[in-house]
């Protein structure tokens, strides 16, 4: 039987399972770490022990996914946040939590919803060259953020005199082992496992002897010691680029998708996302008080520069002990294995769902050969760049991820804005005016703050301050006057009957029982002026980037 015949046939039986679905393997239980929920499972949750036990059974992809965010690139991003500017930082925390939880709720929505990942999603609705594009980069990106995993595996490991040869093959061997048992629920119970190591937070938190009255000033009033500074600025974009990155897009979605869940259970995966949210803000708060315990002290004060994770595990020990050391290393190998495992599936999964292969963890080697194949190709290959790699090459990786990043995470929020408005999409799903209002500010300061860092990363010797001001002004002289035309056009266009207002009708359809159809029945996407003018947008802005990039390769060759 066929995909579209299973899942067709699963739909006469259960309303909850959209005919779209790519793989039959994303239909069935929700098999989770802590409990299961039957696929004919309809009673309703009229007391909280029933509630609570269905939502431990869901929980994990926005848990995974957010916690999953503090990696090694970010535990090494925050502590040095704390290194050098004490708790002054501690209100980015607190302003990136509603950015994190809509962005992730707007995908989590799209998964349940449709069947379908996002990678597959941008390839029917905005062509192949475009998908291509999407899932190029985010290869790409994915194989460096895996470098800088595994490099973080190697500074932790190292901290307790383990080699790196040893310590790369065993956390490769161990990611690569949980995955192909066949069983997802085996796979989640591991990740579960490792984000309770990540607790780790608490008492090295602790051990840094924190100061609760100036914590809590800092975390709701914004400011920076020592004044604004370029160096500030920089590390205020990055800790944004670090926490708000593309591959939680991809990951969520499918995630979700493997895990089998349901519309019907939409509300508990936005509990589910909420809680991690929660956790991974708590988290990356400690990490920057942890960090502070090395400001203004004496052996490692705020001119000490932040060479690598190794060298802030070793001053942690000569500033607060061996144990705090110990600490900090753990909790670096901890945070790189929960993003190693859930970067490296992200990639798994937008590879499957791009090519139309099997892409669950349901199913074992034999039956997702190519799905398990890119998953080992590439944790081998990072394993190798990581063990034979010089550490110039490393610290080169570790760089160029964020300028990556910048390049690609304004197109992956801007494809996931435009098809949680597309009506063939979500339906009745669709965002709302109030939610479309904050999407569109976040892509647009996410666009600013990632060229800003693209610019800044790849021209060190440009003052940051002053670039910072120039990019959000140059966003504000262009953005206001274009969004009012935007909208008087298409107002002019509804009025006149020249352009179809399909939003109108969807508050006639039942949530309940609308899913979306199968891939090949979809109506063409509305070419709307607002859509047209983001696409071209877009492009104009990779044009941009791809330059400046350019410049910055080719202008040593010049010379």
């Amino acid at each position: 039987m066929s995909p579209r015949d299973l899942a067709t046939t699963v739909l006469d039986e259960d309303l909850d399972f959209a005919p779209a679905v790519l793989d039959p393997a994303h239909i069935g239980d929700i098999e989770g770490a802590l409990g299961t929920v039957l696929m004919s499972d309809h009673a309703p949750r009229r007391t909280w022990l029933r509630r609570l036990l269905t939502f431990m059974a869901i929980m994990g992809p926005g848990l995974i996914v957010m916690v999953g965010d503090n990696d090694a690139g970010g535990v090494q991003t925050y502590t040095q946040a704390g290194q050098r500017f004490g708790y002054s930082l501690l209100w980015v925390m607190l302003l990136l939590l509603p950015v994190l939880l809509i962005n992730q709720e707007m995908v989590a929505r799209l998964g349940t919803v449709t069947g379908v990942g996002h990678a597959r999603l941008i390839r029917e609705r905005f062509g192949r060259a475009w998908a291509a594009f999407a899932v190029v980069d985010l290869f790409l990106l994915n194989f460096l953020t895996l470098l800088t995993e595994f490099i973080g595996v190697y500074f932790g490991l190292g901290y307790f005199g383990v080699p790196k040869l040893l310590s790369v093959g065993l956390a490769g061997a161990l990611l690569f082992g949980v995955a192909v048992t066949g069983r997802f629920r085996w796979w989640e119970r591991f990740m579960f496992a490792v984000i309770l190591g990540s607790f780790v937070f608490v008492p090295a938190m602790l051990l840094a002897h924190p100061h609760w009255g100036p914590i809590g000033y800092h975390l709701v009033v914004p400011g920076i010691a020592g004044g604004v500074s370029g160096s500030a600025i920089l590390l205020v974009v990055a800790i944004i680029g670090t926490t708000v990155a593309p591959w939680q897009l991809f990951f969520q979605q499918s995630n979700v998708l493997d895990k089998r869940i349901s519309p019907r259970w939409l509300s508990y995966e936005r509990w589910d996302t909420f809680a991690g949210g929660i956790l991974t803000t708590l988290a990356a708060a400690g990490m920057v008080i942890f960090g502070a315990a090395l400001f203004h002290t004496k052996s490692f004060g705020p001119r000490a520069a932040y060479v690598d994770s190794g060298w802030f595990n070793h001053a942690i020990a000569v500033t607060l002990g061996p144990v705090a050391g110990a600490i900090a290393a753990v909790m670096l190998v901890v945070a790189a294995l929960v993003g190693a495992g859930a970067v490296s599936l992200s990639t798994s999964y937008a590879f499957g769902d791009t090519f139309n292969r099997h892409h669950s963890l349901h199913r074992t080697i034999r039956t997702a050969p190519v799905f398990y194949g890119a998953y080992a190709v590439q944790i081998m290959a990072a394993c190798l760049v990581v063990a034979l790699g010089s550490n110039a090459l490393l610290g080169a990786a570790t760089q160029y991820v964020q300028v990556l990043a910048g390049i690609l995470l304004p197109s992956a929020s801007l494809f996931l804005v435009l098809l949680c408005n597309d009506v063939e999409i979500l339906g009745p799903w669709i965002n709302g005016k109030v939610l479309n209002f904050f999407a569109v500010a976040i892509v647009a300061i996410l666009i600013v703050l990632s060229l800003d860092l693209t610019v800044a990363t790849l021209f060190p010797s440009l003052n940051a301050v002053v670039l910072t001001e120039a990019c959000f002004a140059g966003a504000g002289v262009v953005s206001l006057p274009a969004a009012l035309a935007i909208g008087w056009v298409r107002r002019q266009r509804i009025a006149r009957g020249r352009l179809a207002d399909r939003r109108a009708g969807i508050a006639l359809l039942d949530r309940q029982s609308w899913r979306m159809k199968p891939l090949d029945q979809l109506a063409p996407p509305q070419q709307s002026l607002l859509r047209s003018v983001s696409v071209y947008g877009l492009r104009a802005y990779l044009v941009v980037a791809v330059v400046i990039v350019g410049v910055k390769v080719f202008a040593p060759f010049v010379h």
